[in-house]
């Protein structure tokens, strides 16, 4: 039996709120002369939907005017037939969201369109400002008014207050004043223009469909449209399409890069390639080097579906161990679910995962996930294996500790939520209720991914290379974190 301390409400969270950190947004362009853009931007939009759920948005340009449809919802539920159809033209951005706590609002959806001194224009923004509130003072003091949250829209207040030049002079010189991180679409009647910031923390790549470019979050989004990944655009780079074709712009001084390292932890899709790295081949890995670092005796190695697969394999590859489906995973559960009532609960949970009995009684069971963030799912699921008659679980997680929070565009929890922040790895694991719980170095994750250096790992590490907002602004995510957890981390 589950715990009967657990609520109704903590088994919906288990159904409709994993226990992950969740990606902020997926961003994708096209400019793409005799193409149908609408409906290509609809398709990729599908394909980075796991970027986020909460809404999603297409603009649209035949070179007079920008029509946008967005709404809060999945791609299918926010775009019909009738709907693509009255998109029509040649330039075309996308937006799926994920949207923090107490942020999801139908004013935030994006792409953000808005008039400005040079004509329309259009923004889709992946990542987070750390300096957003310190440039929102400062344009409202010169007039600016703001009616959403997201930081696309101080970008186009930036580019507004810039833009007696051309559009290229305008982003350079918001380029300057941004903090933190960002992926940009932006679209004008007649231009398609992509923007990374210079650390690259979020992805952006460059695409070809034809004689079309396009621009997305991942590579992913090209597969679906039987496009050709061009390259990854760089760091601090203005790429700028038209109808001369493609002109890339980069002003800005050289600095470490810092892509956000859970692109391959969990957020990115396994078939996705992200600044010439594999995403499948590098959760493989992760599972062989906690392999080398950390073998258990086991019967079988089982997944947690489906982010667990990749490293669940590895792991089992490098010691020789049987691997299948322990968990079963209903894919046909909605963003929508009605409360079960309390003599329900355990058939709440076993809607999401439920376990193979076959594969797992009398069994020793290495179970692999990519990461713990409050540790609630991870206790659930090892209840359920021990309920089906496992003989011991040990939990393994193909990562290092999440002891601190993102302030790049990730939503983790508060600091005091983050199990790894609070508990050692001993704590943790009695917590859980697994025979052993084993986590994946840093030295290891560098070594998976075949990098010293280049990522950003501060949720992992609390080294933040790109700063932090101000301390009046962090509140409690500031608790400090023990040395031992800093050791055990390491």
């Amino acid at each position: 039996m589950l715990d009967e301390g657990i609520k109704n409400s903590e088994a919906e969270d288990f159904l409709l709120k994993p226990d992950k950190m969740e990606e902020a947004c997926g961003v994708f362009g096209i400019y793409g002369q005799g193409k149908d853009v609408a409906r290509l931007t609809y398709y990729a939009l599908y394909a980075l939907q796991h970027r986020g759920q909460q809404s999603a948005g297409i603009a649209v340009s035949a070179g007079a005017e920008i029509k946008v449809h967005k709404k809060r919802g999945l791609v299918s539920e926010v775009f019909t037939e009738q709907i693509l159809a009255d998109l029509t033209g040649h330039l075309a951005i996308g937006h799926v969201q994920y949207s923090a706590k107490g942020s999801n609002l139908a004013v935030n959806s994006q792409p953000l369109v808005c008039h400005y001194l040079k004509g329309n224009l259009a923004v889709a923004h992946n990542g987070n400002l750390i300096n957003a509130q310190a440039l929102k003072e400062k344009l409202a003091v010169n007039g600016s008014v703001f009616q959403s949250t997201i930081d696309a829209e101080l970008i186009a207040n930036l580019l507004a207050l810039y833009g007696q030049g051309t559009l290229e002079e305008a982003l350079m010189k918001t380029m300057i004043d941004l903090k933190g991180s960002y992926a940009l679409v932006i679209m004008t009647e007649d231009k398609l223009i992509g923007v990374r910031d210079p650390y690259g923390n979020r992805p952006l790549c460059l695409g070809k469909l034809d004689n079309s470019y396009l621009l997305a979050s991942e590579s992913c989004a090209f597969d679906v449209l039987g496009a050709e990944l061009i390259r990854d655009v760089a760091p601090g780079e203005i790429v700028v399409i038209d109808q001369e074709g493609l002109h890339s712009h980069r002003f800005v001084s050289p600095v470490e890069r810092a892509l956000c390292v859970f692109e391959f932890i969990y957020f990115a899709r396994p078939d996705s390639n992200i600044d010439g790295i594999n995403v499948m081949e590098a959760r493989r890995a992760m599972g062989r080097e906690l392999a080398q670092e950390s073998p258990v005796d086991v019967d079988i190695v089982i997944p947690v579906p489906d982010s667990g697969i990749a490293g669940a394999l590895g792991y089992a590859e490098a010691l020789n161990l049987y691997f299948d489906m322990g968990l079963m995973k209903n894919r046909y559960i909605g963003r929508t679910f009605i409360r079960s009532e309390q003599n329900e609960r355990n058939l709440a949970v076993r809607l999401k995962l439920n376990p193979v009995t076959k594969l797992v009684q009398g069994k020793k069971v290495a179970i692999v996930d990519d990461s713990i963030v409050r540790g609630t799912t991870s206790k659930k699921i090892v209840q359920m294996l021990r309920n089906r008659g496992a003989a011991e679980v040990h939990l393994l997680i193909t990562a290092p500790p999440v002891i601190a929070p993102c302030y790049y565009g990730i939503d983790t929890s508060e600091r005091g939520q983050l199990i790894a922040a609070q508990k050692s790895i001993e704590e943790t694991r009695v917590y859980i209720g697994a025979d052993s719980l084993t986590y994946l170095s840093l030295a290891g994750l560098s070594r998976a991914l075949r990098q010293e250096a280049g990522f950003c790992e501060a949720c992992l590490s609390e080294e933040y290379p790109l700063g932090i907002p101000s301390p009046e602004r962090l509140g409690k995510h500031l608790t400090e974190v023990s040395s031992q957890q800093r050791r055990e981390v390491r």
